[in-house]
């Protein structure tokens, strides 16, 4: 199935579904190959191989909709499929604010190379895979201290994805991208019977940009022997330090408010907020879809709308939300995107060890324990794990702790900003240093 020939049956679905009674239709057709070996404590534990082909259908019949896929793509099994996805559709509520974009909305898609896809995804062989794997836990059993490691597993993945879209109202996209991850997870033996873990991972889009897979390895053994011992520190207000590897957690809290859909239903404390603080000026970022091997870069969204910097919040004011077609008519507001691609923060000049030299005493906050956020009333309760610092130091680890707040006073806490985007997340958070937050502990 070439690029072509996806095209030529993304434009026969939808053909079909206009002349079986649909008003309007949209047709994606993808192709995705992925490869995972999981290698455990010396030996190959797994090896999963799947491609996958098929068809994602929207149709807007009689002023109802429906989304229906199938695996199938011969001519005449497409054929049947959508005769009866319409005749199906047909028996739903209506939906008087369903439509494709205004194909206003397609025009001015950048014309550039994101390079979201390695050419030389092709030449990644199972030696290779199962050679990254062995070397992530060679070199995580080679660290000082390891003879307390009781396992270590260890993964490599690619994919190569391809899709096609097209849609009745004249729109026509095709995107095709690449991505390889490492991973290594680590559990060690602590004296007091207990048995911490935690991990390492990289995620991108081309093969050479990966780190060695012993680095990997390595700080995922370095992060779990960083957990013997960890206590619980005392219940106070702590300057907060949060780690750029655990703050899409956080940021993803927050962001949850700032969707169309949430705003239509009543589930947002954004709501209202367009124009107004909502952080201190040290919050200052952008959704940026068009940065060259993003993680999640594009050149246009999941409803074909060309993508387009979106400032989101400009020093703690409220700039944008995430508006789709369909909650944009509901809400009677302009569509912007549907979705969340790259975050751009405007970073501060300092590097993590300097701001905690900075703070002197606080809590470095690097991963979250489960929890909770309310995105209609913003409060949320997160369990956390880190270290304390004392004299502008990493000192003794802490965890089973928890912090508490709402997030309409916590960014207005953010005061300072690092220089460290963390590199395999779409996030891309920096360190963040927050003010008098409510820790839970002893």
């Amino acid at each position: 199935m070439g690029e072509q020939s996806m095209k030529d049956i993304a434009e026969s679905c939808t053909k079909i579904a206009l002349a079986k009674g649909a008003k309007e239709a949209g047709a994606a057709v993808s192709r995705v190959r992925d490869v995972t070996l999981d290698w455990r404590d010396g030996k190959v534990d797994r090896i999963n191989e799947a491609t996958r082909r098929g068809v994602q259908l929207q149709l807007y019949v009689d002023g109802r909709y429906s989304v229906a896929s199938s695996s199938d793509l011969r001519p005449e099994g497409l054929e049947q499929f959508i005769a009866d996805s319409v005749s199906n559709t047909r028996v739903l509520a209506e939906d008087p604010f369903r439509s494709l974009p205004d194909p206003a909305l397609y025009e001015g898609q950048a014309e550039k190379d994101l390079e979201l896809e390695d050419p030389k995804y092709a030449s990644v062989t199972p030696e290779m895979r199962r050679e990254a794997a062995k070397a992530m836990e060679d070199a995580a059993r080679s660290v000082k201290g390891a003879d307390r490691i009781l396992s270590v597993t260890s993964t490599f993945n690619d994919t190569r994805s391809e899709t096609v879209r097209v849609h009745s109202n004249g729109f026509e996209g095709q995107a095709e991208r690449t991505s390889f991850v490492t991973y290594a997870e680590v559990s060690v033996k602590d004296p007091d019977g207990r048995r911490p873990e935690d991990y390492a991972y990289a995620s991108v889009h081309h093969l050479d940009a990966l780190p060695a897979a012993g680095t990997v390895g390595r700080e995922a053994t370095e992060r779990a022997l960083s957990r013997l011992g960890s206590q619980k520190a005392d219940s106070a207000l702590y300057t907060m330090v949060l780690d750029p590897r655990a703050g899409s957690r956080l940021v993803g809290a927050f962001g949850a408010a700032l969707s169309g859909s949430a705003l239509q239903q009543k589930r947002s404390f954004l709501e209202g907020k367009a124009g107004v603080a909502i952080g201190s000026p040290a919050l200052d970022v952008a959704d940026d879809p068009l940065v060259p091997r993003g993680l999640a870069s594009r050149l246009f969204d999941g409803e074909g709308i060309a993508a387009r910097r979106l400032p989101l919040v400009e020093r703690g004011v409220l700039k944008n939300y995430y508006v789709d077609t369909y909650y944009g008519k509901k809400l009677k507001m302009a569509p912007t995107t549907g979705g969340r691609s790259n975050l751009q923060w405007k970073l501060g000049p300092k590097s993590q060890e300097q701001l905690l030299a900075d703070v002197g005493d606080a809590i470095l906050v690097t991963g979250f324990i489960g929890g909770n956020s309310n995105s209609t009333t913003g409060d949320f309760s997160f369990g956390v794990q880190g270290f304390r610092v004392r004299g502008g130091k990493i000192a003794e680890a802490v965890s089973e702790m928890n912090i508490s707040g709402n997030h309409l006073e916590l960014w207005k806490q953010l005061v300072a900003v690092g220089n460290d985007p963390y590199p395999y997340s779409s996030v891309y958070t920096p360190t963040l240093v927050f003010e008098s937050v409510q820790f839970a502990g002893v």
